[in-house]
């Protein structure tokens, strides 16, 4: 316990502090709970996620064999070089109880090919509309996966937090409370039968 002198001042400000902890407390329970809701939410749009991106991906994939061997790896090869790298998005934040959370923001574009039809084949458009469309995917799924991993930061802070206050300075305050309370009371009672025995005198 703190060496702290047993005042009445002192009884008021541990109380004070006592309230202050509670309270404190409290707000971090409740910004917990409402983290937590959100992270379940966004686990579950992973799942979905995921299960798109597995059945695009193996279709994708599929499509790009049969190129392979239709117009042959290299041929695909000059292909992929041709396409432009994905810089069509932007990130912005928003905040979710103390939280920066990304937002992925991009346009659909036209599905165009970027090459000849007389030295591809249709097994090579199914290959790149497919991974195009994966890009897509795989931008809403960063924006999750980014999300899951600063919420669930943030509830574990939160909870190191809540955790301190509940066993450790609420109970100290309520500790000192008690101790100074009684020690205030045995004084008051000391006084108390001094004046009496003074008055008997």
């Amino acid at each position: 316990m703190l060496n702290i002198a047993p005042t009445k001042s002192n009884l008021l400000k541990t109380k004070s502090s006592l309230i202050f902890a509670k309270k404190s407390y409290e707000l971090l329970d409740k910004k917990r709970n409402i983290l937590i809701k959100e992270l379940m939410a966004n686990v579950d749009k992973a799942r979905n996620i995921q299960k798109n991106v597995n059945e695009i991906f193996s279709s994708a994939y599929a499509a790009l064999e049969r190129a392979n061997i239709a117009i042959g790896i290299s041929r695909v090869e000059d292909i992929a070089v041709t396409i432009p790298e994905a810089d069509s998005f932007s990130v912005v934040y928003h905040s979710v109880m103390g939280v920066e959370i990304p937002r992925v923001h991009f346009e659909r574009e036209e599905f165009k090919t970027r090459y000849s039809f007389y030295s591809s084949d249709i097994s090579m458009d199914i290959a790149y509309k497919n991974f195009s469309e994966v890009k897509y995917i795989l931008y809403y799924m960063a924006e999750i996966e980014n999300t899951i991993f600063k919420l669930a930061m943030e509830i574990k802070k939160t909870q190191k937090r809540a955790n301190a206050l509940k066993n450790i300075q609420i109970p100290k305050f309520s500790g000192l409370i008690k101790n100074i309370s009684d020690i205030l009371e045995e004084k008051d009672r000391e006084e108390f039968f001094r004046l009496k025995v003074l008055k008997n005198k």
